[in-house]
């Protein structure tokens, strides 16, 4: 979209563009904001923006701290990075 080229241009920022087609690119981030959904937000009522950034932020740091995952042999984001660093 041109007006939006333009205003990333305006302020010295660089689009980032992906293979024509290829929607892989986004899939790990959609389906963390798909999980954020799901388990934070629909979830619960905001009064106000700072209570919802402050959720954000607490879920963000439970999501790469204590949520186990099965893909990551049942280790958080970061146990498996700092186990796979180790080796």
């Amino acid at each position: 979209m041109p007006a939006w080229r333009q205003q990333l241009a305006q302020r010295g920022l660089t689009q980032s563009m992906s293979r024509k087609g290829n929607c892989l690119d986004n899939a790990a981030m959609e389906r963390f904001f798909a999980t954020l959904k799901s388990e934070l937000f629909y979830l619960r009522r905001f009064d106000c923006i700072e209570q919802l950034q402050h959720a954000i932020c607490q879920y963000i740091d439970y999501y790469n701290h204590e949520r186990i995952s099965t893909k990551l042999k049942g280790l958080s984001p970061v146990q498996y990075r700092t186990q796979a660093s180790n080796t």
